[in-house]
């Protein structure tokens, strides 16, 4: 199966008939072996694994000067209209050391599969998307003070549950069942003293309808891709914006 368009193409292809992209090893080659950092970096989670890298980076920045969560956490909705950035910078932040493990855990398994079925350029609008939903809903309906990567991991498993429902195969039939119990257990946590469930549920509502909107690569679809790459292009610049504006706080704070 080409790894761009999701075709099926011969073992002797070295480029996709369909979409003529270069054919590289199969999934399962990456799953078992890894190509970037002498193998450090699995070559199927790159994408989430640079995320964790952001995420652990802001983790020790906020260790050395606890403002960096204030500067950029979700806040109540009426805070919220002129500090619209918090939207995106709340999640790469995390409230403590046991909080950034589960995450990081979570993500790297879920954003992993996010990869090897939908391409790293969903993979960037996804979270970044549901990051936004998730928090977005936080602070309309939750209004309180909140960060954590957990808004775009229930994104992503939004993602790949509505996969599950929509690709009637076998493999689309485990991919529902073993999401829907991530669902159930994620959920079930969500009541847990101090935790967010605004945010959990806004994050999959938004991962759920954006991946009936953008699914799979698919050969006769390939006039998306372009579009995608962009979108993610995009989403990219405008966290960077974000956390930009958020150090710029920062800055206004230590003034």
């Amino acid at each position: 199966m080409c790894p761009n368009c999701r075709a099926f193409i011969t073992t002797d292809d070295r480029v996709c008939p369909y979409c003529q992209a270069r054919v590289g090893p199969r999934a399962i080659d990456l799953r078992q072996s890894g190509q970037i950092l002498g193998g450090l970096i699995p070559q199927a989670h790159f994408t989430t694994v640079i995320i964790l890298v952001i995420n652990f980076a802001l983790y020790a920045a906020d260790m050395l000067n606890p403002d960096v969560n204030k500067a950029g956490e979700s806040v109540p909705w009426i805070f919220m209209q002129h500090e619209m950035y918090r939207l995106v910078t709340a999640g790469f932040l995390h409230g403590g050391i046991l909080h950034i493990l589960m995450n990081s855990w979570a993500l790297f398994v879920v954003g992993g599969e996010i990869e090897q079925f939908f391409g790293a350029s969903r993979m960037v609008v996804f979270y970044f998307v549901t990051t936004v939903t998730g928090f977005l809903a936080s602070s309309i309906l939750g209004h309180a003070l909140s960060v954590g990567s957990s808004a775009g991991i229930f994104g992503l498993m939004g993602a790949m549950l509505a996969l599950g429902f929509t690709d009637k195969t076998s493999v689309g039939q485990q991919i529902k069942s073993f999401y829907t119990q991530w669902l159930i257990f994620g959920v079930v946590l969500s009541f847990s003293s101090g935790v967010d469930i605004w945010a959990h549920l806004g994050g999959f509502a938004g991962g759920f309808v954006l991946s009936l909107i953008l699914g799979t690569p698919r050969a006769r679809l390939m006039w998306k891709e372009p579009l995608i790459r962009g979108a993610a292009g995009v989403c990219i610049a405008v966290t960077l914006l974000c956390f930009l504006r958020m150090f710029m706080m920062l800055m206004g704070r230590e003034g």
